[in-house]
């Protein structure tokens, strides 16, 4: 891991180089609450089908999680400073732009990017978070407070369950996520979507209850593709087979 400072955040990242005799265009990942660069992006495989595709990628620790920096109040993890850590990571590698793939929250950070910065974002992919972009602010507040329970154990919600047991595996600051919760909750209007010009693709499970429908999202954007990923809830639909192969030929098709 590397680290950089983000305006005073220190913030972890990886940069895999492009193999030898590729473009290597930039691709930089932005993963989802209570992840990490390792569990959105190298275990499932992203980091090698995108190499192998021809690709340098970068990925990093949104702050409050991984190896990065914690903070404790929730107005720390505005979007739009997270969004800015990502910006600031290509500034410190000396990036004009780079394609910018985000998950669930990871999405939401992007989605502020290529809003705000079109000119740093060369496209978007919104893996796991459609209409809910507009529509919702975020996860349910009451998982912020599932991560402040002494223990899970008589958890009956759902996703509070779920997620308060995804954050004990990748042994998360249970403190600083539920900050998070409470401090990344900025939506877009519609207005401001449809104002997200670069080519997007966004990619949706079929059976996520979390995200939205990717179609109607894509229906407000100027110039976006839905893709279905069949069978998959919020947390399988990460890693698939389809998603990987929809992401691949979109960045091959994009100006």
């Amino acid at each position: 891991m590397q680290h950089f400072s983000s305006d005073g955040v220190d913030i972890a990242f990886v940069d895999l180089p492009a193999p030898d005799g590729a473009r290597g265009d930039p691709v930089l990942l932005v993963h989802g609450f209570a992840s990490n660069h390792s569990v959105n992006w190298i275990y499932p495989g992203w980091s090698t089908t995108l190499n192998r595709a021809g690709y340098r990628v970068i990925a990093l620790d949104n702050r409050g999680h991984g190896q990065s920096q914690k903070f404790y109040d929730p107005a720390c993890y505005n979007s739009a400073l997270m969004a800015q850590d990502c910006l600031n990571l290509l500034d410190h590698l000396g990036l004009p732009r780079a394609d910018v793939m985000g998950y669930s929250m990871g999405a939401r950070i992007t989605a502020h990017m290529a809003l705000a910065h079109p000119d740093r974002v060369r496209s978007a992919v919104l893996g796991g978070l459609g209409i809910r972009l507009v529509d919702g602010v975020g996860l349910p507040m009451g998982i912020a407070d599932a991560l402040e329970a002494p223990t899970g154990d008589n958890l009956t919600d759902k996703q509070q369950k779920m997620f308060r047991s995804f954050a004990e595996q990748t042994r998360s600051d249970l403190r600083a996520l539920a900050a998070c919760i409470r401090g990344t909750r900025q939506t877009l209007t519609r207005e401001e979507t449809y104002q997200i010009g670069v080519p997007t693709l966004i990619a949706v499970g079929t059976r996520d209850d979390i995200a939205g429908s990717p179609h109607e999202l894509a229906a407000m954007l100027p110039n976006a593709t839905a893709v279905d990923i069949p069978g998959r809830d919020h947390n399988l639909a990460v890693g698939d087979r389809v998603f990987k192969e929809a992401v691949v030929a979109f960045l091959a098709g994009r100006p």
